[in-house]
């Protein structure tokens, strides 16, 4: 007798819901309905896992798949929101593509803020927050998330660092050196944030006023230059490994 095959199954597809999500009859147009009907060829009686960043995972089964709706019964919870770390990205915009690629993997990494800061050295001072967020929704649905970061509308380092709040440490990743940053990290537990500074570099101004942030902590990524996109990728992970949920 063989074994129950496992439901839902592993390749069961996963959406992010812009609604709250329970128990009931759900009906998606649009893109998504799309995605289901026609890329996935979803049928009658066929699983999707869906979440909504709010209420954690639901399975739902189609009832109907029509060209242009699909129709889901939502049953039953699968797991519920993930605890989110307090750890904000803060990194300046970079070209399109890039950036893509950073919001992405803060996104799988587990940040629960990112904020575009725009300096003197950025090359794009108008990021699309809107690209950015579907972004992360889809590294989201594809890495299993329950949670979707906030994108927060871009803001002037100046501005950043005047309305700094005292409760949350903020990682300056400078490249002109600083403490090792997994030791840093370590050291200074609590709500926490990553500075990233653009493609070229902070300047001298700007590095001097970020130091004299009671709450900034100057950081090393190691003895090599790394791309902005790179820098952030890296100290995410180091923080994720020391102060984060990869404990």
């Amino acid at each position: 007798m063989g074994a129950t095959p496992a439901w839902p199954p592993r390749s069961t597809p996963r959406l992010f819901v812009d609604a709250a999500l329970g128990a009931g009859a759900l009906t998606l147009s649009g893109p998504q309905a799309h995605y289901l009907g026609s890329v996935m060829r979803m049928k009658p009686g066929d699983p999707v896992k869906l979440f909504d960043g709010r209420s954690g995972e639901w399975l739902a089964v189609a009832t109907d798949v029509a060209r242009r709706n699909v129709t889901l019964d939502v049953q039953q919870q699968l797991a519920p929101l993930e605890h989110v770390p307090d750890l904000w990205l803060c990194a300046a915009p970079l070209k399109k593509g890039r950036v893509d690629w950073m919001a992405e993997k803060a996104c799988e990494l587990g940040v629960a803020r990112l904020v575009p800061v725009v300096t003197r050295r950025t090359v794009v001072d108008k990021p699309n927050t809107e690209r950015l967020l579907a972004h992360m929704i889809e590294a989201a649905e594809q890495c299993g998330r329950t949670a979707v970061p906030q994108v927060a509308e871009p803001v002037k380092l100046t501005a950043l660092l005047r309305d700094w709040p005292a409760e949350r440490h903020l990682f300056f990743a400078d490249e002109l050196g600083g403490a090792p940053a997994a030791e840093a990290m370590r050291a200074t537990p609590g709500p926490a944030a990553i500075l990233i500074g653009p493609e070229g570099g902070f300047d001298d101004d700007e590095r001097a006023a970020i130091r004299a942030l009671p709450e900034a902590v100057p950081i090393a990524l190691g003895p090599r230059i790394l791309r902005a996109d790179t820098a952030a990728a890296a100290a995410i992970a180091l923080w994720m490994a020391s102060a984060g949920d990869w404990r």
